[in-house]
């Protein structure tokens, strides 16, 4: 999230994500970040100053339905709407869900830090990386997919971000792994990015694209930086042909997913396969893996669901955050408007868990798309 996208106190992104057997309480947390509570206290809000944030919150929530906003604001200023959210969420989703914020695709008896590991090297084999090669991560978060994938194919990978605060922390991020050498951050929109034609040897984006205001705008402006004969592979969160427009209760859950993910509208699956045909590529295969989740990928987000391995993210995880944060905003340490913003994440994920028990949205519509040479 980077889509897609969420945190404990909702996710996560992915960015849009999982956690379904009992496992020994070290598993998850290996390789994730160690934020605790003063970590969420003093990231919370990003970039925006502190005394900012409440405004922040009320201006970010009336770009949504729930509040009287409407699809064609959110798309004419995604920008600021996107910026604010990650400059609020951040903090959240690295306290709740480590350094890479989406969901996967997950096997019975495998921990969710194993199923968001294994989600990233199947992008990265679908891809067919090799050593040195040049990647484009597009909207890569804090970068936890970036090292993952750079590590695991030993290619050099640049991830493209609008968000300043995410850019930071991921560069810092890279320097504790030992990958600021052969990693990077570009501060920058991915409907324009600054990179010459044919720049890279491959293209990915995890829960990410799904913040585009314009799918084939977004598809078009990769498609130009990818070299010919090279592919672009993406997880993209879109409404599946179950989803009914006209039924009250999908577009409430639409709208909560929408309103705690940062996003101007979700897209249909058809929807993303047309706009990558419009865009020049052709495309090898594209699939809902969400469909073949021996573990339903929502699952770390449903109250019915508990897991010592990865506590922040059940209903008694969420229950202490959600006080932890009364009181830090109420002594200060963390900015008014902090217990709003965890409360929309909540509602973010009460959408994305109806959603996908009634398997009208998924988090992982796959496709390997290929530029022509």
């Amino acid at each position: 999230m980077d889509a897609g996208q969420i945190s404990t106190t909702f996710i996560l992104p992915f960015h849009p994500s999982q956690s379904g057997i009992v496992c020994s309480p070290s598993d998850d947390r290996l390789d994730m970040s160690k934020a605790g509570a003063f970590d969420l206290a003093s990231g919370l809000g990003g970039k925006i100053e502190k005394d900012d944030v409440l405004s922040a919150v009320d201006k970010y929530e009336k770009y949504h339905a729930s509040f009287g906003g409407v699809e064609e604001d959110r798309k004419a200023n995604y920008t600021d709407m996107v910026n604010k959210y990650y400059d609020l969420v951040t903090s959240f989703y690295e306290y709740g869900w480590g350094e890479s914020f989406h969901f996967a695709q997950r096997w019975k008896g495998e921990s969710l830090r194993e199923s968001i590991k294994r989600h990233e090297h199947f992008l990265a084999l679908q891809l067919g990386l090799k050593p040195g090669q040049k990647v484009l991560d597009v909207g890569c978060g804090i970068g936890g997919p970036l090292r993952e994938i750079a590590r695991f194919s030993s290619t050099s990978v640049m991830g493209i971000n609008n968000n300043e605060y995410q850019i930071s922390r991921g560069k810092a991020l890279n320097r504790v792994a030992g990958v600021d050498k052969t990693c990077d951050f570009t501060k920058a929109d991915f409907m324009k990015m600054p990179f010459p034609d044919n720049s890279f040897d491959a293209v990915y984006a995890i829960e990410a694209t799904c913040h585009a205001p314009d799918a084939v705008g977004c598809y078009k402006e990769i498609f130009r930086v990818l070299k010919p004969g090279q592919s672009f592979s993406a997880y993209e969160w879109c409404m599946t042909d179950a989803f009914d427009p006209n039924n009250q209760e999908h577009q409430k859950i639409k709208a909560e997913i929408e309103i705690g993910d940062g996003l101007p509208d979700i897209r249909s699956t058809r929807q993303c396969l047309a706009a990558l045909k419009e865009a020049g590529f052709e495309v090898i295969w594209e699939q809902d893996l969400a469909k073949d989740s021996p573990v339903p990928w929502f699952l770390p987000l449903d109250t019915s669901h508990f897991s010592l391995s990865s506590f922040r993210l059940t209903a008694a995880g969420r229950f202490i955050t959600k006080n932890m944060v009364i009181a830090l905003e109420y002594v200060g340490l963390a900015p008014k408007g902090s217990q709003r913003v965890q409360s929309f994440l909540e509602k973010a994920a009460e959408g994305l868990v109806a959603g996908g028990k009634k398997e009208i949205f998924t988090p992982m519509y796959f496709f390997l798309a290929k530029k022509p040479e």
